[in-house]
């Protein structure tokens, strides 16, 4: 008994060694392929197939198929290319003079009017004459520190008269050589002088805040209501006949100053702040994510006002004028907003 318990001890020792050592041939191929990498590519097989079928085809209808995909591929090219231009800059818009003098200032080019065109001056005073055309806009010189260029204009005048040196009045000591000479001394000193003043007060040479500041002010003169109400008609609304008997029952309410909460002017200012952000951001400072941020909130916040004057406004001569003067797209409001 104990001779076979002996010999079923030796006879499994031998299998497990065998087994350690060389498994068994039919479980080679499933622990070979396991090892090795998976992949999705077809087999060479495959691969030869469809080069011989490549090769029995025309050489003809292929060039005819080479020459279609091409011809596709050019003009959707093309089709991209004019819809990235219609709908323009998410951020910037498509530019216009106006926002294009936002950086410095400099008058936009005097805009061609109709003969029959007046301005906003002359219909205050004349209140007879039929309201202006919209191409009455043009800009005028704008300096820094609140001074008006008329203002300037007659200081300069003025400081001239001050300090003109006057002529002698005793005949025995004229000496009309040192009085020329005198005389184009004091010019110099004035052209110097009122060329100073004129660099003190120019835009072109203050800080970015102060130009900001002359942004707003006008955008709010050329979009706000106090202005627009004169030349652009409202939206007509659909209750037309119970808007006409509330008209005739109530007086409206006088305007007090200038037009700066509604939604045009609000999208003007935010249109103005953008494009010093973003001049700031795509120059040296690529890295400064604070601005990035404030950046990204200036055109959300623009974003919801633009939806907002789209729902209550599209289609009316504000709107229209509104994106005219703004240079702004769909892409403005519709969509997603990135900044990279």
């Amino acid at each position: 008994m104990a001779s076979k318990l002996s010999f079923r001890l030796a006879t499994r020792n031998a299998y497990e060694s065998l087994w350690n050592h060389a498994p068994p041939s039919f479980l080679a191929p499933a622990l070979t392929s396991s090892a090795l990498p998976f992949s999705t590519t077809s087999s060479l097989a495959t691969t030869v197939r469809k080069a011989k079928k490549h090769e029995r085809r025309d050489t003809y209808a292929l060039r005819q198929a080479k020459a279609r995909k091409d011809a596709n591929l050019s003009r959707q090219a093309i089709l991209k290319e004019q819809r990235a231009k219609e709908v323009g800059d998410p951020i910037r818009g498509i530019p216009t003079p106006f926002v294009e003098s936002f950086d410095t200032i400099v008058p936009q080019q005097q805009i061609a009017q109709d003969a029959d065109a007046i301005s906003l001056e002359a219909l205050k005073t004349d209140t007879d004459k039929p309201p202006p055309s919209p191409a009455h806009a043009s800009e005028e010189i704008h300096l820094n520190h609140g001074i008006q260029p008329r203002e300037l204009e007659e200081s300069i005048k003025f400081s001239r008269w001050l300090t003109e040196p006057l002529a002698s009045t005793d005949l025995g000591r004229q000496d009309p050589d040192r009085e020329v000479s005198e005389r184009r001394q004091w010019e110099a000193r004035h052209a110097t002088a009122a060329e100073a003043i004129q660099r003190i007060t120019s835009l072109a040479n203050g800080s970015s805040l102060h130009r900001t500041k002359k942004n707003v002010e006008r955008v709010v003169e050329t979009l706000g209501r106090h202005k627009t109400d004169l030349i652009l008609k409202p939206k007509a609304s659909a209750n037309t006949m119970q808007n006409a008997a509330l008209a005739q029952t109530a007086e409206p309410a006088p305007r007090v100053g200038p037009d700066t909460g509604s939604s045009e002017v609000q999208i003007g200012v935010l249109t103005a702040k953008i494009r010093v952000l973003a001049d700031r951001y795509e120059g040296e400072s690529r890295k400064d994510k604070v601005n990035k941020r404030n950046l990204r909130l200036l055109l959300h916040r623009r974003q919801k006002l633009l939806k907002y004057m789209e729902r209550k406004e599209r289609g009316s001569e504000r709107w229209q004028h509104m994106l005219q003067t703004l240079g702004l797209t769909p892409a403005c409001w519709k969509g997603q907003l990135s900044v990279e």
